[in-house]
């Protein structure tokens, strides 16, 4: 059987990520999250069959009071924050880092049903409300997104990404020197100057 001390290792975690603040209800979805997770450790199918049941009734409670929808299939680092819960969807596939941020309507996942890929998002990911990351793409290290912002491509670390499709940029000196950019210049960009003569 699956070691339930591990379980509750994690939960720890959790609970210091959220100030033991039980009227957070990140936290009751991180709960629910790792005894998905946990249930998965019991070899035996005959045992699992009634904690994954459980587990079954208690995530269609979270998604109920939360509106968020993380399944236990999803890899996930230490420190996620659902600083606003509502209308969260994660896919089952996808992967988010350390000290990863989600606000409300955040969206993790598929970009076409037909076609299979997530997410890979890096470690401190600031996530704005309404922002939607689709596909099999990777976000690196310190990235924020813009609220409302939709991800198609790969964004390099320590950049931006806002905007209908997401425009990114550089958030730092140290970034700019090894940026790419992705989006062409912005053509609201005021003229230069003529000389003076």
């Amino acid at each position: 059987m699956g070691n339930p001390l591990r379980m509750f290792e994690n939960f720890r975690q959790d609970w210091r990520t959220y100030d033991g603040d039980i009227s957070r209800r990140g936290l009751w979805v991180m709960a629910v999250y790792r005894f998905g997770r946990w249930r998965y450790t019991i070899k035996s199918s005959f045992i699992r069959k009634p904690f994954s049941l459980l587990y079954k009734v208690l995530n269609v409670f979270s998604e109920i009071l939360t509106s968020v929808e993380l399944p236990c299939e999803v890899t996930i680092g230490r420190g996620l924050v659902i600083e606003h819960a509502f209308d969260i969807v994660i896919s089952g596939d996808a992967v988010l880092g350390d000290d990863v941020v989600l606000r409300n309507g955040v969206t993790i996942g598929l970009r076409h049903r037909a076609f299979r890929g997530s997410p890979v998002i890096g470690n401190r990911v600031d996530i704005g409300a309404g922002a939607k990351i689709l596909g099999p793409i990777t976000i690196g290290d310190d990235v924020s997104i813009g609220a409302n912002a939709v991800v198609l491509t790969d964004v390099p670390a320590n950049s931006i990404a806002v905007g209908i499709p997401a425009r990114i940029r550089p958030r730092s000196e140290r970034a700019a020197a090894a940026f790419d950019p992705v989006a062409p210049p912005d053509a609201a960009a005021p003229p230069t100057p003529p000389a003076r003569r």
